[in-house]
C-alpha cells in the first residue's frame, strides 16, 4: 500500500495540512503517537480538575508522563517545554486564544535589521488566514486598528466586568486594546457554544473550543483521511537520489512497520519535527535528513513570557469566561527605536483560575497562611487577582536548539531529545519593558498590591523554529514551498519553519502556513489548481 501524502502529527499545522489535501482529492493518512481524546476524562468534568490540571493533564511532558510521551531534558535551558502529544496535539490543551501574526512580522529585517525575513508574506496567507478562521470557528470583533481588515467571525467572547475594568486602564493611558480573537465557538450559529466555564487549557468537554480533533480532524475523514493512532514515527526513509519515499512506524505492539508515500509532510512541532529529522540518519545523510545546511534543531524561539499581578478591592467576575481569552494590547507590538531592544511583546490579560490556584499562588507569596486563618485567606485573594501577561517575541539564534544526546537512549529506542536555549539581551529588555507597562496598566485600572517576574520558567508553549524556511539551501531547511532542501518530497507543515516568532499566539499562523504548504505540496507533486478547487471554496 502506497499513499499520496503521509502527515505525520495531528496538531494545528498537521490536521490543517492533511485536511487540505484529502479536500483535494488525495489519499492522506494522518499518524499520531498518542490517542483520541474522550471528553468525558477532561479535568473541568469534575471537582478535581485543578488536581487533574497539575498532574494528569499537565501541559509538561515530563509532570505528565503519558505513555505517548517522550523524554525532553530542558536541563540547559531558561524554559521549560509545554506540549501533548495526542490527537489534537498542543490545541487540546491551548487557551484558544488566537490572533494572527502582523505583516510586519514577515520582515523583521528589513524593517528592523533583526531576525530573517521571510520568502512569504502576510497577503500570499490571508486567503489561508480567513479559510482558518471559519474552520477553527473564530470568535472576534472585527475592526482591530492594528491589523489588516479582517471579518467574519463569529461574537466575540463576553469580556465581562473584569475586563471592562482592565480596559478602562487602558484607555486612561490611551493605549491599543482590543477583544481577543478566540478559537472558540459562540453565538446561535454555534453547535457547541461556550458555556464560560473558564479552564480551556484543561480540554473543553463541550467542544466549544476548536481543537483539530473536533474540528479539522473529523471533517477530513469524511472526505477520507486516515488517521493512525499508538503509532510513534522513528524515521523517515529517503532513497539514495534524496527522494522522501515514506516513514518507519514503531506500532503499539513494538513491530516496526514501514508504509509508503509519495510524500511526507513532518508536523510533530518545532522539537519533534527536528528530533525525527536528526534521527533518520543515512550513509547519503549523515547528519540527518535535510540537514546538509547543518541547521536542523538551530534557531529554536519559545517566546519568553512574564506576568503582572494585583489584587481588585473586591471579588469581580475573574473566574468567568476563557482564562485565555479577554482582552489584549498590541500598543508596544512594533519596533520603537527610543527602546533599548527591536520588535515588541503582547499584553495579554488573563483571567482568574480555581481556588486551589488561588490557595498555592498565595501560599507561594506568603499572602496565604496555614491554619486557622487559611480558609479566611484565600477567600480574601479568589476572584480578585488580576494579571496581564508579557508575550515576549524571540528573535532566532543559531545556540538556541535541540539536539539529540546518543547516550541516552528514550521509550521509543532513539536518541533522547536536548533542548538548549536562553534568553538573549533583547528579550531581557523587553521583558523588563513590558513587565513595568503591564504594572502601570494594573496600577491605573486601580488594582492593588501590584507585581511583576518573568521571564516564567513553565512557559514553553509557543514553540518554534529549528527547520527555517528560506530561500538559500545554505542558510535554511525547507524552502518557500515548505519543501526541504536537500529532499525532494519531505515537506514540514509546522512552526518548526518559521524564520521569526513574532509577538502572539502562533496557532492562528501555524496552521495558515499549514494551508499554504498543502496547496504547494498539490501543485508540486501531483496537479494544477484550479478556480475550483481554490482554497477559498474549501470551508
Amino acid at each position: 500500500m502506497e499513499y499520496d501524502v503521509i502527515v505525520v502529527g495531528s496538531g494545528a499545522g498537521g490536521s490543517a495540512a492533511a485536511w487540505r489535501l484529502t479536500k483535494l482529492g488525495l489519499r492522506v493518512a494522518c499518524f499520531e503517537r498518542g490517542d483520541w481524546q474522550t471528553p468525558d476524562n477532561y479535568p473541568s468534568t469534575g471537582l478535581d480538575w485543578e488536581i487533574k490540571k497539575r498532574k494528569a493533564f499537565s501541559p509538561n511532558p515530563s509532570i505528565r508522563n503519558m505513555k505517548s510521551d517522550y523524554t525532553i531534558d530542558t536541563s540547559e535551558s531558561d524554559i521549560d517545554i509545554a506540549n501533548f502529544n495526542g490527537v489534537g496535539g498542543a490545541t487540546v490543551l491551548f487557551s484558544g486564544h488566537f490572533p494572527r501574526f502582523h505583516p510586519s512580522d514577515f520582515c523583521t529585517y528589513t524593517l528592523d535589521g533583526v531576525g530573517v525575513d521571510w520568502p512569504i508574506t502576510y497577503s500570499d496567507l490571508e486567503p489561508y488566514f480567513n479559510v482558518n478562521d471559519k474552520v477553527m470557528r473564530v470568535s472576534g470583533l472585527a475592526g482591530d486598528p492594528a491589523y489588516p481588515e479582517m471579518k467574519g467571525f463569529l461574537p466575540p467572547i463576553p469580556i465581562g466586568e473584569y475586563g471592562e475594568m482592565i480596559a478602562e486602564g487602558f484607555n486612561r493611558l490611551g493605549w491599543h486594546w482590543w477583544p481577543s480573537y478566540s478559537a472558540i465557538s459562540t453565538g446561535s450559529r454555534s453547535d457547541s457554544p461556550c458555556l464560560n466555564l473558564g479552564p480551556c487549557n484543561t480540554g473543553c468537554p463541550q467542544g466549544a473550543k476548536s481543537s483539530t480533533d473536533v474540528t479539522y480532524l473529523p471533517d477530513a475523514m469524511r472526505s477520507g483521511l486516515e488517521v493512525v493512532t499508538h503509532s510513534v514515527v522513528v524515521k523517515v526513509e529517503v532513497t539514495s537520489a534524496g527522494k522522501a519515499k515514506g516513514i518507519w512506524v514503531l506500532e503499539s505492539t513494538g513491530n516496526r512497520r514501514f508504509i509508503a508515500s509519495k510524500v511526507v509532510v513532518l508536523a510533530c512541532n518545532a522539537i519533534g519535527t527536528a528530533r525525527l529529522l536528526l534521527a533518520s540518519k543515512s550513509d547519503d545523510q549523515p547528519q540527518g535528513a535535510a540537514n546538509s545546511s547543518g541547521l536542523v534543531g538551530k534557531n529554536l524561539m519559545l517566546h519568553p513570557l512574564g506576568y503582572a499581578e494585583g489584587l481588585f478591592d473586591r471579588a469581580i467576575d475573574l473566574d468567568k469566561g476563557p482564562q485565555g481569552c479577554c482582552i489584549y494590547s498590541h500598543e508596544f507590538y512594533e519596533t520603537d527605536e527610543e527602546r533599548n531592544f527591536k520588535r515588541g511583546y503582547t499584553l495579554h490579560v488573563l483571567r482568574g483560575g480555581g481556588v486551589l490556584e488561588t490557595a498555592l499562588a498565595g501560599l507561594d507569596r506568603r499572602e496565604v497562611h496555614w491554619g486557622s486563618s487559611l480558609v479566611k485567606d484565600v477567600v480574601a485573594m479568589h476572584r480578585r487577582r488580576g494579571s496581564i501577561a508579557v508575550i515576549c517575541e524571540d528573535l532566532p539564534e543559531t545556540s538556541n536548539q535541540v539536539l539529540l544526546d546518543e547516550s541516552r537512549i528514550d521509550n521509543d529506542g532513539m536518541p533522547v531529545v536536548i533542548v538548549k536555549y536562553r534568553l538573549g539581551g533583547n528579550s531581557k529588555a523587553m521583558m523588563s519593558h513590558g513587565l513595568t507597562q503591564a504594572r502601570r496598566v494594573l496600577k491605573v485600572a486601580a488594582l492593588k498590591k501590584v507585581m511583576a517576574f518573568g521571564p516564567v520558567r513553565e512557559a514553553g508553549w509557543h514553540i518554534l523554529g529549528t527547520a527555517r524556511m528560506g530561500n538559500d539551501p545554505a542558510t535554511s531547511v525547507v524552502n518557500m514551498r515548505g519543501e526541504t532542501h536537500d529532499v525532494d518530497g519531505l515537506f514540514i507543515a509546522d512552526g518548526s519553519v518559521f524564520p521569526t516568532s513574532s509577538g502572539v499566539n502562533p496557532a492562528s499562523t501555524i496552521q495558515a502556513v499549514a494551508l499554504y504548504i498543502a496547496d504547494q505540496i498539490y501543485e508540486t507533486h501531483f496537479g494544477v489548481l484550479t478556480d475550483g478547487n481554490a482554497i477559498e471554496n474549501f470551508c
